[in-house]
């Protein structure tokens, strides 16, 4: 039985859930705590107010609809093509693995230089896959 590639998908979807869940807990309270009125917030500056542990967690969920879209859209092409193997399956998988390493590092102490290193072995995850479909396209 071929590895569904799928699965990885769903895992991500559940993890930005996750975080949305996180988002609102922190958030709502927040808002509440600084005395903002929800219907004056007109931009993202008017939440400037609220401590940064509350903003880079929203800042992290902000984050799982950038990059992410582009494994979602890498693994339904692995998918459609049939370019699913045991190695891209464990990318994909690596991939989210990452993606919770690098949102529980932003949501928590948000240290630059670690954050930094995580995405860079998420997006060395992405690019191998995608030039293993290049490669599997051609031949």
């Amino acid at each position: 039985m071929t590895p569904s590639i799928l699965t990885p998908m769903l895992a991500l979807i559940v993890w930005t859930f996750v975080i949305w869940v996180w988002m609102y807990a922190t958030r709502i309270p927040a808002i509440r705590k600084a005395g903002i009125d929800p219907s004056k917030i007109k931009q993202k500056s008017d939440l400037d107010v609220l401590p940064m542990r509350v903003r880079q967690v929203a800042d992290n969920y902000n984050h799982l609809h950038e990059q992410p879209v582009i494994f979602y859209a890498l693994l339904t092409y692995c998918y459609l093509s049939g370019a699913v193997d045991s190695f891209n399956v464990f990318l994909a998988w690596s991939y989210v693995g990452i993606r919770v390493v690098h949102s529980l590092i932003q949501c928590t102490i948000n240290y630059v230089p670690a954050r930094f290193t995580v995405f860079a072995l998420g997006s060395l995850a992405l690019f191998v896959i995608t030039v293993r479909c290049v490669i599997a396209l051609v031949r």
